[in-house]
């Protein structure tokens, strides 16, 4: 990608960021046996339910992402990978710290929009609906968006019917319809075959070429190769290592 006189401006800044959920109605404690935990449960019901478990999912990560960069996230299960995707992308409000940004990120469009029981169709209009496309523009897109799902007919069909796959394609294929500024991808690269991935990959190269930013949250370190120039690896929550994607993955596969 050529660069521009302003593909180093920050697109993204957070500043100490910390997430901290609050569980109610558990607490952290050894195992214990079956008939131990069936008293726990007849003579502690009130207190058990009172209780509150903090978790400290985000501890303090900092970061700067600039115009025309496709950021790799990566760690371990619960390492906070996606808790720390939705709070760049201000669907978790920080605990402590900050999250700034130039526009109004995307994170895979509209998964939480989609309703399973709907046909692929009826999903398709509903998410570019909750993206601010207007009826008619989701209707021009239609095509295009099954087109690039790959899931031909199944889209008359409930999302009930399709594999894990399908889904995952359909919601990128959705989010795709519009070029954000800021586009955040938790896991969707990792499903696919081959022609998928490379159809995801001339997408992140359009959004780049369009001087936007990429985050993509995933486990296989081939993915991030391919899609990503620079990666950061978390775990419990802070930042291990920030580099180029080559050099972090090459860290991280050896330390698994």
């Amino acid at each position: 990608m050529a660069v521009t006189s302003d593909s180093r401006k920050p697109a993204l800044i957070a500043d100490n960021v910390h997430v901290v959920y609050r569980v109610f109605g558990g607490r952290k404690k050894a195992y214990r046996g079956a008939e131990s935990r069936f008293r726990d449960a007849v003579e502690g019901a009130k207190k058990t339910r009172s209780a509150v478990t903090e978790i400290h999912a985000v501890r303090g990560i900092s970061l700067v992402a600039h115009h025309g960069e496709s950021i790799g996230i990566v760690g371990r299960n619960g390492a906070g990978k996606s808790t720390l995707l939705r709070a760049l992308a201000g669907l978790i409000p920080p605990s402590q710290g900050h999250v700034h940004v130039d526009a109004q990120p995307s994170l895979l469009g509209v998964s939480a929009a989609l309703m399973p029981s709907m046909t692929g169709e009826k999903n398709i209009m509903l998410g570019c609906l909750a993206m601010g496309l207007s009826l008619d523009e989701a209707r021009e897109r239609f095509d295009e968006i099954v087109e690039f799902s790959g899931i031909g007919e199944f889209v008359y069909l409930p999302m009930t019917a399709y594999s894990s796959g399908m889904q995952a394609r359909l919601r990128f294929a959705i989010s795709a319809a519009i070029v954000p500024d800021i586009l955040m991808v938790d896991e969707a690269l990792a499903t696919g075959d081959r022609a998928f991935r490379a159809k995801s990959k001339e997408k992140f190269d359009e959004i780049r070429e369009k001087a936007g930013t990429v985050f993509l949250v995933s486990h296989n370190p081939g993915s991030i190769e391919e899609h990503c120039d620079r990666a950061i690896w978390i775990d419990k929550g802070k930042i291990i290592a920030d580099g180029t994607a080559t050099d972090v993955m090459k860290e991280y596969t050896q330390a698994e």
